[in-house]
């Protein structure tokens, strides 16, 4: 067998460039390009890698040079996601404070269900030199380092201290990448002296490969389960969850929902799945829901869960669905969540689902009245989204107007972007979504931080789109460094900044559990009190966004809001568009509940009467068994 002699890195730059994702007969690049910050771990061996394969075979693999570790694995993350999990980006580090700077990215990967590659450089295989620059010593464990830590938060771990471990571990990597039940973040670090190291590969690794991403059939037997109580059901409910984005089932929905009649409420990653004007279109269900899903919720008899893992926000920490004898049917491609909620486990892709759901359901529907019931209670949500949108609450504009405004100057196809804070429960409710890829909140981990870092991924994964990113500015202050990146690839991003002058989400919440919005407010400390409650700090945001580069618009008010939407249209760079808000005006309520614990004895009055509150809510929260 022939071999072709390049370093561990080399080889491993070449073989990312040659893989391929299929599904439905269309072919994607799967790895397009890599992302990274170089150190003395990973300099010589991947950086030497992708500078010689930019020079030799330019966009083979492109290098994207980031500020933050954890920002490149977020914007890897948001590219992936965009591309409905079919195309990912790698991302590169050095041992030490590097690697485990990925670490929070690889866990919003993977607890959201989003393929994504992380390189991390590693210790000395020969450990000739030990310790090491940044080298953890464990005297009772030599075989660790630091990237062990990224071990439960990866769906796939792998470490090559020999040349020839690379192939299995490149093939198990990409097996993981490709799989929708399994995909997640995929850890393969490099100790840094095996990146150097030169081995005669054979030729074969470096063909073009490509992956089948399948479309799993459900078994027979469970459709027929799923059919039966389906058809048995008269109030059902279906909940759709990022699995009918991912899988493309969007017009699958439809159709399904036209045929026969059952609403559809959405999670935060489902949004989208049907237009928010589509008759049978509730909107967003839960904590963070609306009064027609959630009435609509509480009263069903049986729910059709599409491609949701039944997070507690979904259910309302399992308030939501109130029927004493409420049953489930869960089509998933991963069996850990068909499972859940004792339902009718109905393993399969979501569109495959449908696909086999519309041919045997094809001559049922629910009772006209249900039908109107539904497309009614959506319609009385609608106004009550139209008057949050038009508040003119003065002197600082709500949070609701500025949603509105985005949602009145963006385009169906546009891209909304957002992660944490008061923000994604806000749009949850009230962003009128018009595309499947028009939403993109980040709330599996909800990581404060994800915003402008995963409004970078999503551009360059469409960049015909514009991107929205709606921040506060508490995430704002944690991550925007990737404005620097936007600016030197010249990608578009607005981003709308809403100062609230701290943790406006946090602050509500505070309130709720009786603690006084304790710690939550950007002020001085105050000398006469000893506290954090003393005057506003004299933070510009704005300033700071302008210094990095970002063109920077200044409002006050809507209109101006409004206007500086429409002139950013024309920018063919990063641009920033800054306006105050009030963080005391909430938006419209879900009527339901989240399970937060109270603290059970105190000697606020604030906090007894928060845990009288919660106790009755818990009272309400249920198993499905």
């Amino acid at each position: 067998m022939s071999g072709k002699r390049l370093t561990v890195a080399q080889a491993a730059v070449s073989f990312l460039a040659a893989q391929r994702s299929e599904r439905d007969g269309i072919e994607h690049r799967l790895i397009e390009g890599c992302f990274g910050i170089f150190g003395h771990g990973n300099l010589a061996g991947l950086g030497q890698a992708l500078l010689e394969a930019e020079l030799n075979e330019p966009g083979a693999l492109t290098f994207h040079q980031a500020r933050n570790e954890q920002a490149m694995v977020h914007a890897a993350t948001a590219f992936s996601r965009m591309r409905n999990r079919l195309s990912t980006l790698a991302c590169t580090s050095s041992i030490g404070p590097g690697a485990t700077n990925m670490v929070t990215g690889a866990a919003l990967a993977t607890i959201s269900r989003l393929p994504v590659l992380l390189l991390p450089g590693d210790v000395f295989a020969t450990r000739v030199a030990d310790p090491v620059l940044q080298q953890l010593e464990r005297s009772g464990a030599r075989d660790v380092s630091v990237n062990d830590v990224f071990r439960p938060v990866s769906r796939f771990f792998d470490r090559v201290d020999r040349p020839e471990q690379l192939i299995d571990a490149l093939i198990g990597a990409m097996r993981v990448l490709t799989d929708p039940a399994e995909t997640g973040a995929v850890t393969i670090c490099l100790p840094q002296d095996v990146q150097a190291e030169a081995f005669e590969w054979p030729v074969e690794l470096f063909d073009e490969r490509v992956w089948h991403v399948p479309r799993s059939a459900p078994d027979p037997a469970a459709l027929e389960r799923a059919v039966a109580l389906l058809r048995s059901a008269n109030r059902p409910l279906i909940v759709a969850g990022g699995g009918v984005i991912y899988s493309e089932a969007s017009e699958m929905l439809r159709e399904f929902a036209e045929s026969t009649g059952i609403p559809v409420a959405e999670t935060q990653a489902g949004k989208g799945s049907l237009a928010f004007d589509h008759p049978q279109a509730v909107g967003a269900i839960g904590a963070t829901g609306t009064t027609a899903a959630n009435e609509l919720a509480r009263g069903a008899d049986v729910v059709l869960g599409l491609g949701t893992r039944w997070s507690d926000f979904t259910t309302a920490s399992r308030t939501v669905f109130a029927d004493p004898a409420v049953r489930f049917v869960n089509a998933n491609v991963a069996s850990f969540d068909a499972v859940k909620h004792a339902g009718v486990a109905v393993v399969g892709d979501a569109r495959a689902v449908l696909v086999a759901l519309c041919r045997q359901l094809e001559d049922w529907s629910v009772e006209e009245s249900y039908r109107a019931k539904a497309t009614a209670l959506a319609a009385n949500w609608d106004l009550v989204v139209q008057r949050a949108y038009a508040l003119r609450h003065e002197p600082l504009a709500a949070q609701s107007e500025v949603i509105g405004a985005v949602n009145e100057i963006s385009e169906p196809t546009d891209v909304v972007v957002c992660a944490a804070g008061s923000m994604p429960g806000d749009l949850h409710k009230l962003w009128r979504t018009r595309d499947p890829k028009g939403y993109h909140v980040e709330y599996g981990y909800s990581c404060m931080g994800y915003e402008i870092a995963g409004g970078l991924g999503v551009k360059m994964a469409a960049p015909d789109r514009e991107v929205y990113v709606m921040v506060g500015d508490g995430s704002y202050l944690m991550m925007s460094q990737e404005l620097v990146t936007a600016v030197q690839e010249n990608i578009k991003l607005t981003v709308v900044l809403v100062q609230n002058h701290g943790f406006a989400s946090i602050g509500r919440l505070s309130e709720l559990v009786g603690a006084e919005r304790f710690g939550t407010s950007y002020r001085y400390r105050n000398p006469e009190s000893g506290r954090l409650d003393g005057g506003r700090l004299p933070v510009d945001l704005a300033a700071n966004a302008e210094s990095l580069g970002v063109t920077v618009f200044r409002t006050t008010t809507i209109d101006e809001l409004r206007g500086a939407l429409r002139a950013a249209k024309s920018e063919s760079g990063p641009v920033l568009i800054h306006i105050e808000t009030d963080p005391l005006v909430d938006a419209p309520e879900s009527e339901s509940w989240w399970d937060v614990p109270v603290a059970e004895v105190s000697r606020l009055d604030a906090t007894a009467h928060a845990r009288e509150a919660y106790d009755e809510g818990k009272q309400r929260q249920r198993r499905f068994l």
